[in-house]
């Protein structure tokens, strides 16, 4: 006989959650920022075997539970190979001299007053090019982290400068997978949903850049002209600086423009940085390699470190070491463990129906339109923070409020804006989150660091509510869309 399957209570679904931020807190106090180099891993792991012993006792199988976090995990794959791309890809940009020439034509052209606002502008403009924030992090992004240090600014704050742009131009791109996904699962089109998300998102991004600009003239920076200088230097004893070297991270920018998939892209622009190593850094190659007199052997040799390992280009103890080293695919190992074990979690609470359970619980306080906009905010808040993935913290609150929406006259335009303001933006601030970890890998900055800068993506939530509570915006159906609607059998709600 079939056992009977339990719905969980909503108390019996947030037990997992508070174990996992009773966790989390301790590891923060314990280790710091060292919390995500296997602490906050082993709290997911304990977290999620809670999840799994309360799924068992609602009477699910172990099997199902076990093929919810396979399905989970598979669902971060591509993620797990972008960010192992990324690492050889710094790898190779950095022995080839390409990083190292965005930092030299950086530290000439870039003012410190003006260079926050320059940095979260520069990556805005890639990012919306490229429609992806991960692929602008892992390639302008590297390079004004190094400018930014070599300034002598917080990197923290440096990090909130690219992360700002960076998601502005992922939300606005037209070729974003989160800017089409968002209105597939609200039911509006790609152009209804950016032309409506453009009246919450340039108000953020405009406060972001004020905020960025009175810093940038507020702040004392512990660099110099000589300072600056030194390192100008530095890095042109070190390697050939030349325009030429930037050809590369244009073809990659232009692969992604047409829409070549961000795996391939990013293998060729490795290839790419390790053939331009080859070329313009024999002297590299050979310092590197520790390989004399046989150049084939020495280009192979450095080439596929740079893509596994660490590299640094300087001696131990140089001040600028930091600045001209790469960790490779080996550096993204820890990030990678953090995402599996989250997406362990996430896949367990779902399967037995855990994050229903607490979202629709949710769902049923919101009465005014304000308080409805702000429930799908926190939800997609909410999923970031334990399903750990953004498309997830798009797709399950789209499916969620869809039907609530439409039934309260609202139009889906108004919900993937929500979606996107709330869901796409606040996943880098979490540590356990894939964007979280991944960037934080990619800039060496801990997430915990960071988020406080990242101002843009915590201005958005804040702006989406906002317009709700004052009915700013909001377009709700004409009575002949409501007809329409009826006759499709749209609404649930007949008294419209």
């Amino acid at each position: 006989m079939t056992k009977e399957i339990k719905k969980p209570s909503f108390i019996l679904a947030m037990i997992p959650i508070i174990v996992l931020v009773g966790l989390l807190f301790f590891n923060v106090k314990i280790y710091g920022e060292d919390a995500t180099y296997g602490s906050n891993q082993i709290a997911l792991i304990v977290t999620t075997a809670v999840a799994s012993i309360i799924g068992l006792s609602l009477g699910f199988k172990w099997n199902h539970l076990e093929g919810g976090i396979v399905k989970s995990i598979t669902s971060a794959l591509p993620a797990i190979l972008i960010l192992l791309l990324i690492g050889a890809l710094a790898g190779t940009w950095m022995i080839s001299g390409i990083v190292p020439t965005m930092i030299y034509y950086g530290l000439e052209i870039l003012n410190p007053k003006v260079f926050l606002v320059a940095a979260c502008i520069v990556s805005a403009i890639v990012s919306m090019a490229t429609g992806s924030s991960w692929s602008t992090i892992a390639t302008v992004g590297l390079a004004l982290i190094g400018v930014g240090d070599a300034l002598g600014f917080s990197l923290p704050m440096v990090a909130g400068a690219i992360i700002s742009g960076a998601y502005f131009g992922d939300k606005m791109s037209p070729l974003s997978d989160t800017t089409n996904l968002a209105p597939a699962m609200a039911g509006t089109d790609l152009f209804t949903h950016i032309r409506y998300m453009a009246f919450t998102t340039i108000p953020s991004i405009v406060i972001t850049l004020i905020i960025f600009l009175i810093l940038g003239f507020t702040i004392e920076t512990k660099s110099d002209a000589a300072n600056v200088q030194s390192i100008l230097d530095t890095i042109q004893a070190k390697f050939y600086i030349s325009p030429v070297l930037l050809l590369v991270p244009g073809i990659v920018i232009f692969l992604i423009v047409k829409k070549v998939s961000a795996v391939p892209a990013l293998l060729i622009g490795t290839l790419l940085g390790a053939v331009a190593a080859i070329i313009f850094q024999p002297g590299i190659i050979e310092s590197v390699s520790g390989v004399q007199g046989n150049y084939a052997y020495a280009s192979y040799k450095t080439s596929v470190d740079s893509m596994f390992g660490s590299i640094s280009v300087l001696e131990d103890g140089n001040e600028m070491q930091r600045l001209l080293s790469t960790r490779g695919m080996e550096g993204m190992m820890n990030t990678i463990w953090l995402i599996v074990c989250a997406m362990a979690f996430g896949g367990v609470m779902e399967a037995c129906g855990l994050l229903q359970k607490i979202t629709s619980t949710v769902v049923s306080i919101a009465k005014s339109t304000g308080s409805l906009i702000a429930t799908t905010a926190s939800t997609c808040v909410f999923f970031n923070a334990t399903a750990s993935d953004q498309y997830l913290a798009i797709v399950v609150p789209g499916r969620m409020f869809a039907d609530t929406y439409r039934d309260r006259g609202l139009a889906p335009e108004n919900l993937s804006r929500t979606l996107e303001d709330s869901g796409t933006v606040t996943s880098v601030l979490f540590p356990w989150n894939t964007c979280g970890a991944a960037q934080s890998s990619i800039l060496h900055v801990a997430t915990g660091e960071y988020w406080m800068y990242c101002f843009f993506n915590l201005i958005s939530p804040v702006m989406t509510v906002l317009f709700g509570y004052l009915n700013i915006k909001i377009r709700r159906f004409e009575p002949s869309e409501i007809a329409e609607n009826k006759a499709a059998n749209l609404f649930v709600d007949d008294s419209l």
